[in-house]
């Protein structure tokens, strides 16, 4: 299908079901669906610099996302080494919204076995108990029914410490071997509230490849976290998580009334842009939360939505 067929497609169809969706459309990414989506910008580089979609389950909207950017063998190749890294921090349910959505880390999984991925590896540095939040969380049955290998982070021998020659907090970094050494490294974050950054997603997941991460919340977590992202090993996709979205008393979440059912999903390989796609669905603006301007100001990424071409989809 041609890019344009698929753009006309693909707006045709969330026209249509626009109508029927019960989902309320109160995030600033995707506004009113029965006004006419913005125009996309022209990109020399990927089909698109950022893919939206809203209305279907994470599997399937992966699929669409992954379909417009090309495909995964456009940022997986045969035999190559892949490094997933989810939220798995917390020893909840997927209700709770805590942690990824484990359907969302399965789908990714096997995508990157489909491209020919020699191995696809998935850990976090968790910060309730590492085994039962790699169970509870429903992401170690899934990466292992897609064929991937779940592996440990908790323990400080795994971690390697690199230079951040860019930062301006954080100049060194205990950072997880395997990242280091990967080919890929595909960021799938969960996008929620968070008491010390205002909000986790990309950008903030990486905490979770690191050991040393107190040192980040000791000297200006929102630098830190801008710091860090500037380090030449990033991730080659981000792919943010916001199917259920925990609107407060996060990073953790107190229960279920927390979360909101959001049937979200942001896609892009810069993830500044993705962070300030998601902070919109959040309903926040970009400029407000300081690790994102941080890292606009720093170059990592762009955060004006208005430069990017940008694919919406709604189902």
């Amino acid at each position: 299908m041609k890019r344009r067929d698929f753009i006309s497609k693909g707006l045709g169809a969330a026209a249509l079901a626009g109508a029927a969706l019960s989902i309320p459309f109160n995030n600033k990414l995707f506004g009113n669906p029965f006004s006419p989506l913005p125009p996309f910008p022209s990109s020399p580089l990927l089909p698109y610099d950022l893919v939206a979609i809203k209305g279907g389950e994470p599997e399937e909207m992966f699929d669409m996302a992954i379909k417009a950017l090309g495909g995964m063998t456009n940022f997986v190749q045969k035999g190559q080494t892949v490094v997933v890294k989810p939220n798995i921090g917390w020893d909840v349910t997927p209700e709770r919204a805590a942690n990824t959505n484990p359907k969302l880390v399965k789908r990714v999984v096997e995508h990157c076995m489909q491209a020919g991925a020699k191995q696809v590896y998935v850990f976090d540095n968790t910060c309730d108990k590492w085994d039962r939040c790699y169970a509870n969380s429903g992401i170690e049955k899934a990466v292992k029914d897609a064929g991937g290998t779940m592996v440990p982070g908790h323990a400080e021998s795994y971690y390697q410490t690199v230079d951040i020659p860019q930062g301006k907090k954080l100049k060194k970094a205990k950072v997880h071997e395997l990242v280091l050494q990967s080919d890929v490294f595909i960021n799938i974050p969960v996008l929620k509230h968070h008491s010390g950054a205002k909000l986790t997603i990309a950008m903030k997941n990486l905490m979770g490849v690191v050991w040393d991460r107190m040192y980040w919340h000791r000297n200006d977590l929102q630098q830190c976290i801008a710091d860090y992202a500037t380090f030449e090993k990033k991730p080659t996709l981000n792919i943010i998580d916001a199917y259920r979205v925990m609107m407060k008393n996060g990073p953790r979440g107190v229960s279920e009334a927390d979360v909101s059912l959001m049937k979200s999903q942001i896609v892009s390989a810069d993830m500044v842009a993705a962070d300030a796609a998601a902070a919109k669905i959040f309903g926040q603006e970009p400029e407000d939360i300081g690790h994102i301007a941080l890292a606009d100001e720093m170059g990592v990424g762009v955060m004006s939505l208005d430069k990017l071409n940008i694919h919406r989809v709604i189902l």
